[in-house]
């Protein structure tokens, strides 16, 4: 009987270790499938906090893009209004006769050109330094040229290249300056008011006024792109700027007719354009 009962003490013993293997067993895995679970829960809640701060920096994003573009077109239209505004003032103060306050912001883009041989005039046609001039004043002394701006600054200029047959000259010189625009000669009317502005004989920033005496005179290059004048002009003009009563360039003051009084002829404004874009290409291509 003995070994029976101690039989029987060793299988329930067995019984008992195997329960307990299998109750461990069980722990683990469920551990396992817990820990799996946790895992995934994470990564699903940190996909969707991607996916929600995605979706929200994309209508941020959408509404920054709104609002930039409705904030630019206002600045556009206030932009507009302002030029409005301002070209209705200048219409304003040139049908009552006072030009001065046109006068005084064109001078300032106007300047002395010099070398050592010759005293003429040019203006400034972009805020980064760009002059146009008369080519005859500055031919044979390319090196060498000076500019004296509206502010009494004596600064040398870098010839940039010259269209010969309409006497056109671009410089440049370094530096932020008053610039004047550009008019449409396309739309110039015979009898309209014009101002020259320059340094006739040397007195500096000398301003006449006259009008327009007739439209697409030929030049010395033969081609009829000229404006006559009845604007005084004098050694020294030359290469100064014929504005409007806006204060736009309509033209570069070239020549007169001998000793002729009345007679002075500015290329028009459309014709210097072309040949500064042709100059500037020119100069691209080297």
């Amino acid at each position: 009987m003995p070994d029976v009962h101690k039989k029987h003490r060793i299988a329930l013993y067995s019984l008992v270790i195997v329960l307990a293997i299998i109750q461990i067993t069980s722990i683990v895995i469920v551990g396992i499938q817990i820990s799996r679970l946790e895992l995934k829960i994470n990564s699903d809640i940190e996909k969707t906090r991607l996916s929600l701060k995605e979706y929200t920096n994309n209508i941020v994003t959408e509404q920054d893009s709104v609002y930039q573009e409705n904030f630019n077109e206002i600045s556009k239209v206030l932009a507009e209004q302002e030029k409005s505004f301002n070209q209705e003032i200048k219409l304003l103060k040139s049908e009552s006769q006072d030009f001065s306050a046109i006068v005084e912001d064109a001078v300032k883009g106007v300047v002395t050109v010099s070398t050592d041989r010759s005293l003429g005039s040019g203006f400034l046609i972009s805020q980064d330094g760009y002059i146009v001039t008369n080519y005859h004043v500055i031919e044979g002394h390319e090196s060498q040229i000076d500019i004296v701006t509206y502010g009494r600054d004596i600064i040398s200029a870098d010839f940039v290249g010259a269209d010969t047959s309409r006497d056109i000259a671009l410089l440049k010189t370094e530096g932020n300056y008053n610039y004047l625009g550009f008019a449409d000669s396309d739309e110039l009317q015979v009898g309209k008011k014009v101002i020259a502005i320059g340094n006739p004989l040397g007195l500096s920033f000398t301003v006449t006024e006259g009008i327009i005496s007739a439209l697409n005179r030929e030049g010395p290059n033969n081609e009829p792109e000229y404006i006559q004048t009845d604007v005084s002009l004098n050694p020294g003009n030359s290469g100064g700027p014929l504005i409007d009563t806006t204060g736009e360039v309509i033209g570069i003051n070239n020549f007169k007719i001998g000793d002729a009084e009345s007679l002075g002829f500015a290329l028009e404004s459309n014709a210097i354009q072309d040949s500064i874009n042709a100059i500037k290409f020119k100069a691209a291509q080297q």
